[in-house]
């Protein structure tokens, strides 16, 4: 029932604020603009159709706000007054009532705001779908005081939530029910995948557990600044972190005016986004103007800043190392190698002839090599390649939708700051440099060391029990002891064998990893 009535308010608002029109208005048949003029008849939709495209978003909940964020990062897909308008939705969601977010503090740590905090500004300086941010100074264990950003959560979040995913859910089975594709494209696991993105997002506490783990990932870079977490003010509802001194992303007049290089920015974009992709299997996948800043202070000139980790993507080594592979064969134009790792993976049926694989991606991707970002798409790449997936069967992998979503967010920013940018050029060494370290002797020495403790184990207790074998072995048995002697023997031989295969494993590794440093470089 629940699910009923939250469709019948969707149907509602897509009315209210014209939404129907808006859509068949785009089409320039005349019969469907006819339709359009008696659907329409008596309603009043004076408004700008990006405002009431926004307002739309605002008033169906969080889920619809951050569709409308998505789209806010790609410019080049809409017409600009509502691209204009759904920027909106970064930051500039409307607030709620301060004195609920003051309720919400106070209850989380249980005695006034005025002995949590030294000053709190009641004012919000930034509202999105699920929180709004207050600044605020506290004094920290050291009794400095300390400028701080205080993150409070929405009231009323969850039944919003799980109505619209219990909706999804449903819509979900429809599809893998009616659709020949159904079970090629896995909407229930697609979903369930958002579903836990978003009830995370509600849990302030792993938000902030997040922050601190991509701050340790990103030391050492000096590329990017990650707020510090203050734990002592930390609670379900409520976060409190370092308060950050940057200019939006997307002010790019104001950073060129600055001095700020842009092409450098926009290279260590890049970067970042690949070291955290591919290196730590971690990554900030909310990547949308909102929630990037760019420093403007001396002594961190340049850097970005990173804001809201409530959305945080991860990989598994596999998949870490099959799209690294993948990324690797593409920029290198290896159409066979992408085919046949797709075959490998088995993404496609184990059937799939590899040449007509290697063919169908050829057709798609080479128009757009040695391109600079503004002449490129890759959403219309990957329109491209789901096209060609539905051919070949290709199944959608739920665990990376995140990480496409996240691509889209990049190269919209990435067209924002710097249009000639060579994305090809940009990602190529990282991911070739990633490349060897696992292939090298790098990756060997690791996985010993990471199989130390268990060797340390094991090896002291070898020559006890050999001793106790021996012990417990029958005088009178010489057959027993005369095949114990032959499977000693066996084991030497095997022993040997084994130490002259690990030393020309160790040597065939120093040989290609010269062989491939030589081809690349």
């Amino acid at each position: 029932m629940s699910r009923f009535a939250r469709g019948i308010t969707i149907v509602w608002v897509v009315l209210r604020y014209g939404l129907d029109e808006l859509v068949l208005s785009t089409f320039r048949q005349p019969w469907l603009r006819a339709v359009t003029r008696v659907i329409t008849f008596g309603r009043k939709l004076d408004a700008p159709r990006g405002q009431r495209l926004r307002e739309a978003l605002e008033s169906l909940g969080p889920i619809f706000v951050k569709f409308g964020q998505v789209l806010s990062t790609r410019r080049d897909l809409m017409p600009p007054d509502i691209a204009d308008e759904l920027a909106l939705l970064q930051d500039r969601v409307p607030p709620f009532d301060p004195d609920v977010a003051i309720a919400t503090i106070e209850r989380a740590f249980r005695r006034p705001i005025g002995e949590v905090f030294v000053s709190f500004d009641r004012q919000p300086v930034a509202s999105a779908s699920i929180a709004q941010v207050h600044f605020a100074v506290i004094r920290d264990r050291q009794g400095h005081a300390r400028e701080v950003a205080v993150k409070v959560l929405r009231p009323g979040m969850l039944p919003v939530i799980d109505k619209d995913l219990a909706l999804m859910r449903m819509m979900a089975g429809w599809v893998e029910s009616l659709s020949a594709d159904g079970k090629r494209l896995k909407p229930r696991e697609v979903v369930a995948e958002f579903d836990n993105y978003l009830h995370d997002e509600l849990d302030l506490v792993r938000e902030a557990a997040n922050a601190a783990q991509l701050r340790r990932n990103m030391q050492g870079l000096d590329l990017v600044l990650i707020p510090e977490v203050f734990w002592d003010f930390c609670h379900a509802e409520v976060l409190v972190m370092e308060r950050m001194k940057g200019v939006p992303i997307n002010q790019v007049d104001r950073l060129r005016s600055a001095g700020v290089d842009i092409p450098k920015l926009a290279r260590d974009g890049v970067t970042i986004f690949f070291t955290q992709v591919f290196r730590d299997g971690f990554f900030h996948a909310d990547m949308h103007p909102g929630n990037i800043q760019v420093s403007l202070a001396p002594e961190t000139f340049g850097r970005y800043i990173s804001l809201d980790f409530g959305i945080v993507g991860t990989l598994t080594e596999f998949d870490k190392e099959y799209l690294a592979q993948n990324f690797t064969a593409f920029f290198r134009r290896d159409y066979k190698r992408v085919a046949e790792l797709h075959i490998e993976s088995g993404w496609v049926p184990a059937h799939t002839r590899v040449n007509e694989l290697e063919a169908a991606i050829r057709t798609v991707c080479e128009p757009y090599f040695d391109r600079p970002l503004k002449e490129i798409s890759l959403g219309m790449v990957l329109l491209r390649l789901f096209q060609t997936s539905r051919r070949f069967q290709v199944e959608i992998q739920p665990q990376l939708v995140l990480l496409q979503k996240t691509l889209l967010n990049i190269e919209g920013l990435g067209r924002q700051l710097d249009p000639d940018l060579d994305l090809w050029s940009t990602a190529k060494p990282f991911l070739e440099k990633w490349m060897l370290d696992q292939l090298g002797p790098q990756r060997l020495w690791r996985e010993l060391r990471a199989e130390a403790p268990h060797y340390a184990k094991i090896l002291p207790d070898l020559p006890r029990l050999l001793h106790d074998f021996l012990r417990q072995r029958p005088h009178d048995n010489r057959g027993d002891l005369q095949e114990l002697l032959a499977t000693q023997k066996r084991t030497n031989r095997l022993l040997q064998s084994i130490i002259y295969g690990g030393l020309g494993f160790v040597l065939g590794l120093l040989v290609m990893q010269l062989f491939v440093r030589v081809r690349i470089f």
